[in-house]
């Protein structure tokens, strides 16, 4: 374990190159991944909740204007990880909800853990929502451990 009580002044705060670039590299795929779990994360609520996604729901759910919902949609849908059907929403393919269910327990996991360290609620749930795209299998783990530790399951 690293000593965080030492004076690191004299160390430089440069990793090595290749290093620094996985990390920024790992940091740029999250961002890519983060919009398009979101979206098949709401669609799959949206169904649970409706019986239906629609374009109309999704781009009020996200605050955005329904072309971007439709660009995102195409994407989505070129991906396949959805099914658009006219006048009938849409629907996620099996990948789709597959990605859903796994960033839908990602965020569980975060949240559970903010919610031990006695963050409230609502923060938790949000904060969640930001952290579940960018933390590693590893950390993951490691909030999951924790949380599992300090409630007995």
């Amino acid at each position: 374990m690293q000593d965080l009580t030492r004076d690191h002044s004299d160390e430089s705060a440069l990793v090595d190159a290749e290093r620094h670039s996985a990390g920024f590299r790992q940091v740029r795929e999250a961002r890519r991944l983060e919009l398009v779990e979101d979206y098949v994360e709401l669609i799959a609520d949206l169904i649970g909740d409706g019986g239906e996604a629609r374009q109309v729901d999704i781009a009020a759910r996200l605050g955005v204007a329904q072309p971007t919902v439709a660009k995102m949609l195409k994407r989505l849908a070129e991906d396949g990880l959805v099914q658009q059907r006219p006048y009938r929403g849409v629907f996620l393919t099996e990948a789709g909800r597959a990605l859903a269910a796994e960033a839908r327990e990602r965020h569980r996991i975060v949240e559970g853990f903010l919610l031990a360290l006695g963050v409230s609620p609502d923060v938790a749930r949000c904060d969640a929502e930001g952290i579940e795209h960018h933390v590693s299998r590893e950390t993951l783990e490691a909030f999951r451990r924790f949380t599992a530790g300090r409630t007995g399951a």
